[in-house]
């Protein structure tokens, strides 16, 4: 019989502590700061991270419409959504987007890079993406997070 030391962790409602990070998106490019942002929805900076818990903490993006794309994404990539109608594929340029609504982009970008289920849908909705420099999240007190520092992993 194993010992009560060497049981497998599993994080429970109890053992979670949600934080608030402010982003601010000025310059910063739109891939390298949705996976950052995704890492911390997600919870995989967290010594108690588990694949099947959202052990996230909630992420304020501030200054969305300033966000960068690299290359020539700008004009050649493209947002689709669909209807659900037959023939409802809808088509939109990354400069229209970013144009009209920069915070859909950014927020479809780290939708992309978290899972594929129900708990990657309960991980987006502690995503808040502001186009402008202002957020109405000031009484949770968030911490600024400088994700363009190189994370590196303990342990």
């Amino acid at each position: 019989m194993p010992s009560p030391a060497s049981r497998t962790f599993s994080p429970r409602a109890r053992d979670l502590t949600r934080d608030w990070y402010v982003v601010d998106a000025d310059g910063q490019v739109l891939g390298r700061l949705a996976a950052q942002v995704a890492r911390i929805l997600r919870g995989k900076h967290k010594p108690i991270y588990a694949p099947h818990v959202d052990t996230g903490d909630h992420v304020i993006i501030i200054n969305a419409a300033k966000v960068r794309l690299t290359g020539r994404k700008r004009e050649q990539k493209v947002a689709y959504r669909h209807s659900g109608y037959p023939g409802g594929l809808k088509e939109t340029p990354y400069t229209v987007l970013l144009a009209e609504r920069p915070s859909r982009a950014v927020e479809k970008a780290v939708r992309g890079m978290l899972p594929r289920n129900r708990l990657g849908r309960q991980m987006l909705s502690k995503l808040k993406v502001y186009d402008g420099p202002t957020h109405p999240h000031a009484a949770q007190l968030p911490v600024p997070l400088d994700v363009t520092a190189t994370v590196k992993q303990e342990g």
